[in-house]
């Protein structure tokens, strides 16, 4: 009798687990580190994650292989991630935190530039390849999958043959800087769409938005 109650208690433990582990989820925001980098294009990941952070009156804190601010939500719990690897080794960080915290693929959100969407845009998917962008390629070679989802902000494409690497490493000109914190405030309600809704309502109630 008392074996068959502890067994049941177990039971019951491991399904409080498995319910815990679903409400936990991983939000990446791609950057580089470094004050060269800070209003960078390219770094639409972080300003993203600090602009949540913010407003949610969350610090970040320095932890294994980047900065990390936890946020609670609804019942669940958001890790917002800033990696330290610099963009190409992405995905480092990515599957150390996964494993640590024990969230599964389908909790991931990685929130990148992309060259492809005029400014702004928000495409958000649920898998796909790397496009070009070297941290996307990274996480994809690490967690041996392109099955997570991604949300895209567009950055446009205006610069001259051969000057890719200045545009994506340059900073927002003034008309894009007046329009970023409306994009921010959309942003930060995506986080909480994916963790709250589900990915099917985030993507209809945003992508194109």
């Amino acid at each position: 009798m008392i074996k068959w109650i502890t067994k049941l208690f177990s039971s019951t433990q491991k399904e409080e687990n498995a319910e815990d582990i679903m409400k936990k989820y991983l939000i990446v925001g791609l950057g580089n580190i470094g004050a060269e980098y800070v209003n960078t294009r390219h770094n639409i990941g972080f300003k993203i994650l600090d602009f949540l952070a913010k407003k949610e009156s969350l610090s970040f804190e320095t932890v294994k292989l980047g900065s990390m601010a936890e946020y609670k939500f609804k019942g669940r719990t958001f890790f917002l991630l800033k990696p330290n690897t610099y963009m190409n080794l992405s995905g480092k960080a990515v599957k150390y935190w996964m494993d640590k915290e024990n969230i599964p693929l389908e909790n991931i959100l990685v929130i990148t530039d992309d060259l492809n969407l005029s400014f702004g845009t928000i495409r958000i998917k649920p898998k796909g390849s790397d496009g070009g962008h070297n941290g996307l390629k990274n996480i994809n070679l690490v967690l041996n999958t392109q099955n997570y989802t991604r949300y895209r902000f567009g950055i446009s494409d205006q610069f001259k043959k051969g000057q890719q690497v200045d545009y994506v490493l340059g900073e927002w000109n003034a008309e894009e800087e007046a329009k970023l914190p409306e994009r921010f405030e959309i942003s930060a309600e995506i986080i909480r769409t994916f963790g709250t809704a589900g990915l099917e309502n985030t993507m209809t109630t945003f992508n194109g938005k």
